[in-house]
């Protein structure tokens, strides 16, 4: 298992991670949809802390295993398998969701996690026989993961009342792994690779939403409601899913990934991104339910709960990508501007259809600027 090089020509993500992203998206549905179902419920806050605490657990395994795969993706017979373990405890940790973010019972998805962590020991033991250069490092990813792990199966048998706790200070203890393992010698890894596993994922994070809004408007339809409601907020919804597709690609996320401080960041930043798309169509999926007199919710409430995360995603993607944008600085208020203006869209009589155009104007917005940039510095000198 020899580290692959930084600098290798036309690196691209394989069919095994692409399959492996296809296996993690059915737990990004299963969270999602059990925090829609929290949320019509009228849970507000027992929906958000328990979806960020699911959703943790999905973007740090898929995380982990992404970065590893662009420093020692050998494709052999044992990374294969060992990578189909990891899906394995994708779908498990997907069983779970449900059950962890509705009842506090973290049983089946802390099972699926581990699973998916113990076959990541293994192969950064693996890459620590056959990397002398890095096995330093390679053992320490190794040892801190294991660790780790023993303290979620430990947490399981402690008290209810300390799981809040317990689950913070895990969290941390996971996030400082890969600092400590490479605070010497840092694994290789593919600035292009990295940028566009991201953005696959995004791309199949944002695809859910549309199918999970899909099924919600099959379902009102089969109710009869009101069709001209519905027609507003499925234009709203698709205009806004299209814009953020629009947002995220727009950027040349390669040309941020100039180290690994930078890169940590960016790849960090990211678990809101994936948690705000696919609230969003957790978002959209509530509005049709609710349109249908489904929940017990507030129109303001069931508005924000889809505004929200609107807001959250545009405001990310900006504070991740904004230096690499091409724009003037003057351009770099349009988002700031487009996120007050989502939030505000809550109180707006349509707040759906209201996102919809406002995040489509913010697209508009930024072409004209770039187009307008480009003009200015192909105008011959005077």
């Amino acid at each position: 298992m020899v580290a692959r090089r930084a600098d290798e020509r036309h690196r691209a993500s394989t069919m095994l991670e692409l399959f492996f992203d296809l296996c993690f998206v059915a737990a990004v549905a299963q969270a999602a949809s059990a925090f829609e179902h929290e949320l019509a419920a009228g849970r507000i806050g027992h929906a958000v802390l328990g979806y960020a605490m699911v959703f943790f657990a999905i973007w740090w395994a898929w995380m982990n295993f992404t970065w590893f795969a662009s420093a020692y993706d050998t494709d052999d017979v044992p990374y294969r398998l060992l990578t189909l373990v990891q899906i394995t405890g994708a779908l498990v940790l997907a069983a779970g969701a449900a059950e962890a973010l509705e009842h506090e019972d973290f049983t089946v998805i802390t099972w699926g996690y581990v699973i998916m962590r113990l076959a990541m020991v293994t192969q950064w033991l693996r890459a620590a026989r056959s990397d002398p250069e890095r096995r330093g490092t390679c053992l320490r990813y190794a040892a801190g993961i294991f660790l780790v792990q023993i303290g979620w199966v430990v947490r399981l048998a402690l008290p209810e009342d300390t799981g809040l706790v317990t689950f913070a200070v895990l969290v941390l203890a996971e996030i400082a792994v890969p600092a400590l393992a490479e605070r010497t010698t840092t694994t290789t890894w593919h600035p292009h690779h990295i940028a566009e596993r991201y953005g696959l994922f995004t791309l199949i994070v944002l695809g859910e939403s549309i199918t999970a809004a899909t099924g919600a408007v099959r379902t009102a339809l089969d109710t009869h409601a009101a069709l001209g409601d519905l027609a507003a907020l499925v234009a709203g919804g698709l205009l806004t899913v299209f814009a953020l597709w629009w947002l995220y690609f727009a950027q040349s996320a390669p040309r941020l990934l100039t180290s690994l401080r930078t890169a940590l960041l960016w790849g960090y930043g990211h678990y809101l991104v994936f948690a705000s798309a696919a609230a969003v169509g957790a978002g959209l999926a509530l509005n049709v339910a609710h349109t249908a007199g489904h929940g017990h919710i507030s129109d303001r409430t069931a508005a924000a709960v889809y505004t929200v995360p609107v807001a959250v995603f545009i405001a990310l993607v900006w504070l991740l990508h904004h230096r690499t944008s091409g724009l003037r600085r003057a351009g770099d208020v349009l988002h700031p501007v487009a996120v007050l203006a989502v939030l505000a869209a809550t109180y707006a009589p349509s707040p759906i259809l209201t996102t919809g155009v406002i995040t489509a104007l913010l697209i508009t917005a930024t072409l004209l600027l770039a187009a307008r940039g480009t003009d200015s510095r192909a105008e011959p000198a005077h």
